[in-house]
């Protein structure tokens, strides 16, 4: 089985839905080591280590740390893995990243 902690092993098609917009995609994720308890709602922010999502029913969004945390998100229709490590990058960075297969340099 594949490791899915770097962009390379995902599939063109999933690696082009991960780059393109998240925020306001429904997630999920099950409790792990930074979070006690499984989160299910929408993707209302992200930084280079977190994602901040917005569950129904609660006042504060919740801050979901990526290192580690494993989940799915539905993006076009279709549910997707969420890998926190895969997405453990600056989101402006994101959409280059994913779509070269890695990271890049310029000489």
């Amino acid at each position: 089985m594949p490791n899915r902690d770097r962009p390379t092993d995902l599939s063109v098609a999933d690696r082009t839905a991960l780059a393109g917009e998240l925020l306001g995609a429904p997630v999920r994720f099950g409790a792990g080591p930074g979070l006690a308890r499984a989160v299910e709602g929408v993707l209302v922010d992200e930084s280079m280590s977190m994602f901040v999502v917005r569950v129904p029913g609660r006042a504060r969004p919740v801050h979901v740390p990526k290192r580690g945390q494993p989940g799915t998100i539905l993006l076009g229709g279709r549910e997707l893995p969420l890998r926190g490590e895969t997405l453990r990058l600056r989101p402006e960075d994101r959409t280059k990243r994913l779509i070269a297969g890695g990271p890049r340099r310029h000489r």
